[in-house]
């Protein structure tokens, strides 16, 4: 069978396909992925065909800044505006492009089945029009905030323009059987009950770069800390700095990843044992921390949750203020809001997450439960049964 994957052109996007991307290629299905051009290299050593489509989300941002802001930077942005700049990227200025371009790629692949990311509603759009099969792969926690609402009417809207019908309620994969990388005690419970949902055990994806050396040979006698903001480059240099200061006040060393697409010249000189990087491989890190502070986002979260890492929630954007609510309620992390985000709130979060015993034992505990789902393989076996109908 000859399957389409789509997914919107960031690490956070694109990643969380790939191992069942893999899966089905090893199961004997011809896959083609189209994505945002950064991701050629990567796919080509996969033996994956590529489909250059979209925007990539840094450029999306950058416009969405430029054209609902008037600015080049979100420092500065509220927490309100940071939200609605989301929406615009995610739910109008995206969508809009790929739909068009993905009917293009899917004259040319001619699937059988598409498989798009849960955020690539230009790509459920398009298979639609095509009147091609469609499975939506989910990368986070399915959540009815005011964000998630306000994407989904802009969605809407766009739907409306090109003549296709979505559901009337919550889109929740615009109506395609949903597969679902989070675990049931996570997961939003109309989701759960919609009787479309498939579970897929997370299983996070690097490309093959390494480590930084001096993780894997600094004193095992002190804690490593990671944090990171994410890759979208919607967050703000000024934010990572105050955690940075707040987990510099601890004993502990911290690896901090800023996201290649940040500009860091105005971030100033580092704390004793803060090491800061514009880019690691999170698969090969997960299982050398003690703690992952950041952004909310799905990779992060649930490869920390994977790996048994308790986690402090620092959610800046989009999506991960319902990651942030899901992990709060494993019992396995804190969480600090935008406005709530200074040092001393860093230091003291972080500093209960590392002593107390508690927090560790339940992120074990999701551990051994994201370990009971089924796997890519398992589910890249049944794919047959999606393009059937």
């Amino acid at each position: 069978m000859r399957i389409l994957f789509c997914s919107l052109g960031s690490p956070g996007h694109t990643y969380p396909l790939l191992p069942l991307a893999v899966a089905a290629r090893d199961s004997g299905h011809e896959i083609a992925f189209t994505t945002s051009g950064q991701f050629r290299d990567a796919l080509a050593a996969l033996g994956f065909r590529h489909e250059e489509s979209g925007v990539p989300v840094t450029e999306a941002y950058q416009e969405g800044l430029r054209t609902g802001f008037g600015r080049e930077s979100p420092d500065g942005l509220g927490p309100d505006e940071l939200r609605e700049l989301s929406s615009l990227v995610f739910g109008r200025l995206i969508p809009k492009r790929s739909a068009g371009q993905l009917a293009e790629v899917i004259e040319r692949v001619r699937p059988e089945l598409v498989v798009h990311d849960v955020s690539s509603y230009g790509a459920a759009l398009a298979a639609a029009v095509a009147g091609i099969p469609a499975v939506c792969h989910g990368i986070g926690r399915e959540s009815p905030d005011e964000f998630t609402l306000a994407i989904e009417d802009k969605v809407r809207g766009l739907a409306g323009e090109l003549g296709v019908a979505v559901p009337s309620g919550r889109l929740m994969g615009m109506g395609n059987p949903y597969l679902d990388l989070y675990p049931d005690s996570m997961q939003d419970q109309e989701l759960l009950d919609s009787g479309r949902r498939f579970p897929l055990r997370p299983v996070p994806f690097s490309d093959d770069s390494d480590l930084p050396e001096w993780v894997r040979t600094r004193d095992r006698g002190r804690p490593l800390a990671y944090l990171t903001l994410g890759t979208s480059g919607s967050g703000s240099v000024g934010a990572l700095r105050r955690a940075v200061d707040g987990l510099a006040a601890l004993d502990v060393d911290v690896l901090v990843s800023s996201g290649r697409s940040l500009d860091v010249s105005e971030f100033g000189k580092l704390p004793p044992r803060v090491r800061l990087e514009s880019w690691v491989p999170q698969a090969k890190l997960f299982p050398e921390l003690d703690l992952a502070a950041h952004h909310g986002g799905s990779g992060t979260t649930l490869g920390s949750l994977a790996a048994g890492v308790p986690q402090l929630c620092l959610p800046w954007d989009n999506d991960p203020f319902g990651s942030g609510d899901a992990v709060l309620s494993t019992g396995a992390g804190l969480r600090l809001l935008p406005d709530e985000l200074t040092a001393d709130a860093v230091r003291e979060k972080a500093g209960e997450l590392l002593a107390d015993a508690g927090y560790l034992a339940a992120a074990e505990k999701m551990a051994a439960e994201i370990a009971q789902m089924p796997s890519p393989e398992e589910v890249a076996a049944g794919l047959a049964r999606f393009a059937a109908g």
